[in-house]
């Protein structure tokens, strides 16, 4: 096992029941990267702000050091060699993920033009290209702008994992991966979303920057 799905657990033992899901979800996500995909994300209210929270621990250095590659250091002398060093030490490696929440004027001309719950749905149909991984976060499992994402992505050839509680609601046949964290409560659903995709993040910076 992962000493971060280690961490996980002993700090969650009733996670051990979400275990396998979680590690599915992982196997899919380095893929993904792998395979130069992009790591989209959608959810509402404070699963909205889990999608940001996740993407700025997939874009920059985490709990590692990401220094850019020779390769890159070199393109940048060569472009200008004054600014070289100060621009190559001061990027990060990063591991290209997407929050869907943070596009205002795209999601409420979309809102307002067509649909409310097809917002999510209509970014991945941009997006989304076969490879990719599409997270979408729901404590109840059922929300329609979520559901509509995941439909669109199964169209696409895009993986797809929810991340919920315990029902699981609509979203988990909807999903290649459903991480069903047993509670019920909200704020219990939460507090244990938080902890899982920080052990996600945590070992997928390892395999690409350890």
């Amino acid at each position: 096992m992962s000493r971060w799905f280690d961490k996980l657990i002993t700090k969650y033992p009733e996670l051990h029941a979400c275990l396998p899901q979680v590690e599915e979800a992982y196997r899919l996500i380095k893929t993904c990267y792998e395979q130069d995909g992009t790591l989209l994300l959608c959810g509402n209210g404070g699963s909205a702000a889990d999608c940001e929270h996740v993407v700025g621990e997939l874009m920059k250095g985490y709990l590692q050091k990401r220094p850019v590659p020779a390769d890159v250091r070199a393109a940048l002398q060569a472009q200008d060699a004054a600014s070289a060093d100060t621009l190559a030490d001061h990027l990060q490696g990063a591991l290209r993920a997407i929050s869907l929440v943070s596009q205002t004027a795209l999601l409420t001309a979309y809102a307002n033009d067509v649909a409310a719950d097809m917002i999510f749905a209509q970014q991945v149909y941009g997006y989304g290209r076969p490879g990719d991984v599409l997270i979408g976060i729901s404590t109840s499992g059922n929300s329609r702008n979520i559901l509509n994402a995941l439909r669109v992505a199964q169209a696409r050839g895009v993986k797809t994992v929810g991340v919920t509680g315990q029902s699981g609601g609509q979203m988990k046949d909807l999903c290649d991966v459903a991480i069903c964290v047993p509670w019920t409560d909200t704020t219990d659903i939460q507090e244990r979303h938080l902890a899982i995709y920080h052990a996600l993040c945590a070992q997928i910076e390892e395999d690409f920057f350890g």
